[in-house]
This record gives structure tokens, sequence and C-alpha cells, in this order.
């Protein structure tokens, strides 16, 4: 029996639903969803396998114009995924009416990978204009076959899978089978708590933060997780904590209760925040947090 492995890696502008339909593909939260932008910041994978075959999907960040050093470490990710894809799914939707990148665009119009367009949050609009915009892309991207799709739906998510599959290239797993992705537990945590973050506060400040675990404990009756949320300025700290400290313990609650979900443990999660100034634009910072090579 042949086996087919392969890299399919979503690329696509922010909030187009990216992360949704990784999820949906995966079928395991892999990645936060929130409606903000940059709310992926990493390339994430995750993996699916049969008997006689592997997929190992990748989410990877929004495109965009870089603003800061930590902007340009996220594109490296699309950048490095475009080039290693066996299949690329390019996810658009019913409102997007230029790529939020013009180069990213470009390099994929010459690419030789094979390209499923997928056309996304098709619920949202009427037959006609679902039509009108696959012959945009029929321009735009000919050599990609199109699929109108609805990822929180669950709408032809499966058929996605199917066309997958027979792209898939013949090759051995690269992967152990029971692996479901390359990120450790302290990596989903940190998202987590992140998501949270994204959720609860407004304007530059879920921008501005990174979350770093700084202890894991694991015992059979209770995991202890010690996190720094890091935020470029003073000014911001006080805004994270929130009067006597209401805003961070709400943060900690909803974060504690989606950890015990994820991880199937009682979770004591202590969180902390500190200023690591300007941390966007430092290269040494952003290789730590694990943006830059």
């Amino acid at each position: 029996m042949s086996h087919r492995s392969g890299f399919v890696n979503i690329i696509g502008s922010p909030n187009v639903g990216k992360s949704t339909l990784m999820n949906e593909l995966v079928r395991e939260k892999i990645s936060i969803i929130t409606s903000k932008q940059q709310t992926t910041r990493h390339r994430i994978m995750g993996i699916v396998n049969g008997d006689d075959f592997q997929i190992v999907y990748s989410d990877t960040p929004g495109v965009l114009n870089p603003g800061y050093k930590l902007h340009e470490g996220m594109m490296q990710f699309v950048n490095t995924a475009l080039k290693d894809a066996d299949v690329i799914l390019f996810v658009t939707d019913m409102f997007e009416d230029e790529v939020n990148h013009r180069e990213t665009l470009e390099r994929v119009q010459k690419t030789s990978t094979p390209i499923l367009l997928l056309l996304n949050k098709i619920d949202l609009a009427d037959q006609k204009k679902v039509e009108q915009r696959v012959d945009y892309w029929n321009k735009i991207l000919p050599q990609a076959e199109i699929l109108p799709i609805s990822a929180l739906h669950k709408f032809n998510v499966d058929f996605v899978f199917d066309k997958v599959l027979k792209l898939l290239p013949k090759a051995p797993p690269y992967f152990p089978k029971d692996q479901l992705t390359d990120k450790p537990m302290r990596f989903f945590i940190s998202e987590i708590i992140r998501e949270k973050i994204l959720a609860l506060y407004q304007k530059e400040i879920p921008y501005s933060c990174e979350v770093v675990v700084e202890e894991f404990k694991e015992s059979k009756d209770i995991t202890r997780i010690r996190a720094i949320i890091m935020v470029a300025r003073n000014s911001q700290k006080g805004i994270i904590i929130g009067h006597e400290g209401k805003k961070i313990k709400q943060v900690g609650e909803l974060a504690r209760k989606d950890i015990e979900e994820f991880t199937g443990n009682k979770v004591f999660l202590d969180l902390f925040v500190k200023v690591d100034k300007d941390w966007r634009e430092n290269e040494s910072k952003l290789k730590k947090y694990g943006y830059l090579q």
C-alpha cells in the first residue's frame, strides 16, 4: 500500500478565517481565534493521520506590510510556508477585494505548487455574489481550483480534505503517527492566555503583549502554571492589571477554564505583568520569543 504525506499550508490575509479552517481540518483547537488582526503570530502545525496518509497542515499569520520587526518575523513564517508547501490552501472571503500583501499574491501567482483557493464565508452572501467572486479569482489565480466554503459552519470542509488527499505526494510520514502538532504544551498555554488578552483589551494593548510560560508543573491532581504577560511600555502594565487587579484576574479566570479543558486537569494559574520595553523591535528578544531564527 502506498503512503501519502505532505505539507498543506494555509495562506491569506488577516481575518479571512484561516484559523477557523485549520481547527476544523485538524478537528482540534490548534489555533486561537478572535476577530482581531494578527491573532496568529506563529506558524502552527496540526497533523492529521490515517493508515495510508499524513497531512501536516500549517496555520500562518495573516499577510501584512510589516510595521515592526515582529511583523517581519511573522512574514518569514509565511514565506517559509510558501517554499515548503506540497499544497497551498489560499484562503480569501466574500469581502476581500484585494489581498492584504501584494508581494505574497505575486509569489502565489508564480508558484508551481498546487493551489486550492478557498472562498470562505459564503454563508454571508447570496449566490450571485459567490459567482462574482469566483469569476474574479479565476482571473487572478487561473491555475487554482476554487472551492466555496464556510469554515465556521463546516460547509464543504470535508470536500477540501478529499481534494488535499488526492494532491499529496507519495512519501513516508514526516512525524510519528500519534503526534498532533509540532508545538509544546507551553506554547498552547501562552496562546490561550493571549487569546483572552485579545478578547478583553482594546486598541494597541493586545498587540503590545507577549506571554511567556515560566513554570509548568504537572501532577496527578493539579497543573501549576506561572506565566508572565510582557508589555512594551510602563503605561500598559497598569491597563493590563486593571483597577484593584480586576482585569488581570478576569484574564486568569477565562484562561484557566480553557487550559483545564485543553489539558484535562485542574489548573492553578498565576499571572504576572512585566515591562519588556519595545520588544517588538528588539531582534534578540524576538529570537527569544521564537519569532526570528
